[in-house]
């Protein structure tokens, strides 16, 4: 192809895939599903415990219980629930974009059961005699609302009602009530046991030979469809207790959606302004490549039907710093090659060869801490993980083959040969004749001796860790209902309001909290904590009266302590799998004592981040765990990367014989790294900037936490992981008495890219 066909393929190809994404686009964005946190909604976590002593929790029972939970949930007309078993005996019922979420909740966990009985109390007939899905709502002749029934055996309400006709008047009557035993609240160990509700009695005159029955009484219209919805998903098959519960208002969503999409367009926005201003035509590309990904991320996700949740925005944006970290890794090795004399071309065919297998490393590594987010996670979690998942395996796509074959296009069109369409100064450019190589080019980062200056490395993490120890001692962590189990409750006043304000409405209405915080832009949104968990009947009765006087409806949310140990439990394993997995990995790619640098860099991240949140009051709750092991992923990568170019350098030095050589390749491999390490955070930083200054208040913790462990990766894996690969290395050189040679090199991993 000539220069002209190249430029020409270029602009079709973009095109065709921006008129393909604009025309098609309105139907992704109309078909993503959004979780209840950016609708409203509610969220409850039942455990599955036996009715009757002696029922076993078999399979086949949650099995059962769910198919009855499904059958009530229809009657609310939610357009996706999600009803999900947990483990062996436990169920997760998800209904976003709910109106009343109170009576839904009700309803849910309430087992059921009509009975018609005579004036002395004596069982005549109960809801195992109904017909399935025969109850209805309808009205009478007076268009009053009622109940219809029919009944499966008509002769032996026929026996019933003959036996009532023939008793003296005033005792000839039908009684019919409905009994309520409520699931169990909590976690208490008792079930709720309602008194029975009187429905009806009527008069029975004569034989009624029939299947039909009509139930009239002082009802409502929704009462009547809630009682047939009751009676035609029939009585559950256990008791349901509630171990985690949470609802969003629909305000609450709304304002989310509204306010975390803002501050990702802003955070995006600004991403796409520093890559072509710095890196020229390069930047160009992945601002294209980007686009496609983003769109790709969203449309992946409504193919497998995926729920877009709060953190699941944010672990999008969050991947799209990812995918510019591919960009930015071939861009600064292009910019190199350029510096020691290739021309675009060459440089172009060089960078993109020696880049990949950086980045197919450090990808790796993150996605298999997604991976082990996803395997632990509660649901909220999951959707996080799997939008990063995806994010990914997507970026190789975009960022890696899409962004080389457009780039490809314009370099090898000859027309682009000048430095300046890739960010280089011709004075930063030496003369092929004088034999420089990339590993001899100057830095901005020159004056720094990584190396040399390990022990001050050392002694400063180990300082951190100590201080953060006492601290963490004396202040504890601010654990989160998720983990301290209890309830939170959120109310929107929709005007500025005090905390004396809001704690003297709550102890009024008969819900003094134990902590209030009061939050948002205007100060608009308090926040109070207690340490009780509330009942059903508490949770409806406070709804009631923030309603009443809001307009609003509280987010409420409830957890058991049991929920909180296995959190804490999951986290810990999920972090002990995450780094065991890192630390084979790098064996394999590289060699076991960089894993054990790059693990000890990512727990001197995690310590420094808890104690952090330690000493700043901040809550710790499930997003922090979310946080954490996006940050491991985060330091891995970095580390990763930093490794590899040590790898690349040593074995293009050849033979190391003294412990000097090695720490001056260490030393220059870090300053290479440097600006991209440096360009990577910013450009994730200003995504989690945007998110914590615009973004909604439920991820606010995340974005701190997610800000601080950024910083402080780039900082172990620099200093920390790379100077204890250092160490450990040389100490075995002393030991051996050898020198690295091309023999042992060959462990760490060949030149070769593996895919």
């Amino acid at each position: 192809m000539n220069s002209k066909s190249r430029i020409l393929a270029f602009f079709v190809a973009v095109v065709v895939l921006f008129g393909a994404m604009g025309f098609t686009i309105k139907g992704v964005l109309e078909d993503v599903k959004l979780g209840l946190d950016l609708q409203g909604g509610f969220e409850v976590l039942y455990e599955v415990q036996p009715l009757k002593e002696g029922q076993k929790i078999t399979h086949d029972v949650v099995a059962n219980t769910t198919t009855a939970l499904s059958k009530r949930i229809d009657a609310f007309g939610v357009s996706e629930p999600s009803i999900q078993v947990e483990g062996e005996n436990r169920i997760r019922v998800q209904l976003a974009g709910i109106d009343d979420q109170s009576s839904a909740r009700e309803m849910l966990s309430s087992t059921a059961n009509l009975t018609f009985r005579d004036v002395n109390d004596n069982l005549l007939l109960d809801g195992s005699d109904l017909k399935e899905g025969g109850a209805a709502a309808s009205f009478d002749q007076q268009n009053r609302p009622i109940v219809t029934l029919t009944l499966k055996d008509a002769q032996k309400f026929a026996e019933i009602t003959s036996k009532i006709s023939k008793m003296p008047q005033g005792e000839n009557l039908l009684v019919i009530w409905m009994d309520f035993e409520e699931g169990k609240d909590s976690y208490k160990e008792e079930a709720t046991k309602a008194d029975p509700k009187f429905i009806s009695a009527a008069s029975v005159n004569q034989t009624l030979n029939t299947t039909d029955v009509m139930i009239s009484g002082n009802f409502t219209v929704e009462e009547t469809k809630n009682l047939a919805s009751i009676l035609n998903a029939g009585a559950l098959p256990v008791k349901l207790t509630e171990i985690y519960a949470t609802s969003v208002g629909a305000q609450f969503g709304e304002q989310a959606l509204q306010s975390t999409i803002f501050a990702s367009i802003v955070g995006v926005a600004l991403i796409f302004i520093f890559m072509l201003l710095y890196y020229r035509l390069p930047g160009f590309i992945s601002i294209i490549t980007l686009t496609v990904f983003a769109y790709l991320v969203l449309l992946i996700q409504n193919w497998i039907g995926a729920v877009l949740t709060l953190p699941g925005i944010a672990a999008l944006v969050l991947g799209i710093g990812m995918a510019v970290d591919a960009n930015i890794l071939t861009a600064e090795r292009i910019r190199e090659e350029i510096r020691v004399g290739k021309s675009a071309q060459e440089a172009f065919k060089i960078g993109t060869k020696v880049s990949l297998s950086a980045i197919v490393d450090a990808q790796l590594t993150t996605l298999l801490a997604a991976a082990v987010l996803f395997f632990f996670g509660t649901s909220s979690v999951k959707g996080f993980a799997t939008t990063l998942m995806i994010s990914i395996i997507l970026s190789f796509v975009t960022s890696v083959w899409l962004s080389r074959v457009l780039l490809g296009l314009l370099v090898k069109s000859g027309k682009f040969e000048s430095p300046f369409f890739y960010g280089v100064r011709k004075s930063k450019i030496h003369d092929p004749s004088e034999g420089v190589e990339t590993l001899d080019l100057s830095t901005n980062f020159d004056r720094f001796a990584f190396v040399h200056n390990r022990k001050k490395f050392y002694t400063i993490s180990l300082a951190i860790i100590i201080i953060g120890a006492i601290m963490i001692g004396i202040f504890r962590l601010n654990l989160g209902i998720d983990f301290s189990s209890g309830t939170r409750v959120e109310i929107l006043t929709n005007e500025p309001t005090t905390q004396e304000e809001m704690a003297d409405y709550l102890a009024k209405i008969g819900f003094a909290p134990d902590e209030l915080v009061i939050s948002g832009d205007n100060s608009d949104t308090a926040v109070a904590t207690y340490k009780k968990d509330f009942t059903q009947q508490e949770t409806l009765d406070l709804k009631e009266k923030v309603m009443k006087d809001y307009g609003h409806e509280p987010n409420v949310s409830t957890v058991s302590p049991t929920v909180g140990r296995e959190l804490v439990k999951n986290a810990i394993k999920a972090l002990s799998i995450a780094s065991l997995g890192v630390i084979i990995y790098v064996a394999i790619r590289f060699e076991w004592r960089m894993g054990v640098g790059a693990i000890a860099s990512l727990l001197h991240d995690v310590f420094f981040m808890v104690a952090i949140f330690s000493v700043l009051r901040l809550e710790v709750d499930i997003t922090f765990i979310a946080a954490i092991l996006t940050i491991v992923g985060y330091s891995i990568n970095d580390t990763i990367v930093t490794f590899d170019r040590i790898r690349e350098n040593v074995d293009h030095k050849g033979e190391i014989k003294t412990k000097e050589e090695l720490a001056d390749i260490i030393n220059k491999s870090l300053r290479q790294t440097m600006g991209r390490s440096v360009n990577t955070v910013l450009t994730v930083i200003i995504v989690v900037v945007a998110l914590l200054i615009f973004g909604a208040p439920a991820i606010r913790n995340f974005s701190i936490a997610l800000l601080i462990g950024l910083i402080t990766g780039m900082y172990s894996s620099i200093c920390i992981a790379a100077q204890l690969w250092y160490t450990l290395k040389t100490r075995e050189m002393d030991k051996k008495g050898t020198t690295l040679k091309k023999k042992e090199k060959k462990q760490w991993g060949s030149d070769e890219p593996v895919v």
